[in-house]
């Protein structure tokens, strides 16, 4: 029988614009945007932060994935020459690619600063937390280059704000800082910038501490019932609660609740 081949095995050989730091000690993986000064995403390096949310998906020593970047901007967006490279095929696949963290199972925190435009923004937009500084600036400057956003930003930003602000965003290219992205409901904190790496700890570590299970569990709860009915939304939510009641974890929640100490989660 011949081994099986895949293009993924020989794309994550050199990644392309960040790198991939694993702390098993701290069950924590950081993606770092790594192509200062503005950290511009590339046509590649697209499709390997797929995979590599894929890979840390399936890593069992990862409890929680940080995307941040090196230096004052977080990403001015995508490499704009790349889009009339590509074919129109390629490019059709962006959105899902940028989508990896929303499908990731595991909490995913975006650590903002500086410029987030375009495609820097879309992939925040796609995490379960975004905590920005207060020097954050969030953009979708596509309608200058005479295109739309195409990796879900609108679509992701209207479920957020509404579709009177999302045009006002969209339509004028307009800028939104890190105090009104948070006083929006886009941003989950806004912090001073120097503090921007203690809140992103701090927010690991937090999370850590919960149920594995129920937090994967919570996670896909609320993302596949964002479009459903409320009357669909509470019936999925007790089947997952019911999934739930039968879980090691549970049953050590309750029993530490009763005897006043702090719970060990194992994630099953």
């Amino acid at each position: 029988m011949s081994h099986l081949s895949h293009p993924a095995h020989t794309l994550l050989e050199k990644l392309d614009g960040f790198s991939v730091i694993i702390d098993a000690e701290r069950e924590r993986a950081d993606i770092v945007l790594e192509r200062p000064p503005f950290n511009i995403i590339s046509m590649a390096q697209r499709d390997q932060l797929r995979l590599v949310f894929e890979s840390l998906d399936e890593n069992p020593a990862v409890r929680v994935i940080v995307l941040r970047a090196v230096g004052e901007h977080f990403s001015s967006g995508g490499d704009i020459r790349g889009f009339l490279d590509a074919t129109p095929e390629h490019v059709s696949k962006l959105a899902w690619n940028i989508a990896a963290p929303a499908r990731c199972s595991k909490p995913v925190i975006a650590a903002n600063r500086g410029f987030c435009f375009g495609v820097g923004f879309e992939i925040s937009l796609a995490c379960d937390f975004r905590i920005v500084s207060e020097t954050s600036q969030y953009a979708l400057p596509e309608q200058k280059l005479g295109q739309i956003p195409g990796s879900g930003g609108s679509a992701r930003l209207q479920k957020m704000v509404g579709i009177t602000r999302t045009k006002d965003v969209v339509m004028r290219s307009r800028r939104v800082p890190g105090q009104q992205a948070y006083d929006w409901g886009i941003a989950t904190m806004c912090v001073p910038d120097g503090d921007l790496e203690k809140a992103t700890d701090a927010l690991v570590e937090e999370l850590r501490a919960f149920s594995p299970i129920a937090q994967r569990t919570a996670k896909k709860l609320l993302n596949d019932t964002e479009d459903s009915t409320l009357a669909i939304a509470i019936e999925l939510e007790g089947h997952c609660y019911s999934r739930l009641r039968s879980s090691d974890d549970f049953r050590e929640g309750v029993e530490a609740f009763h005897q006043k100490r702090k719970p060990d989660f194992k994630g099953s």
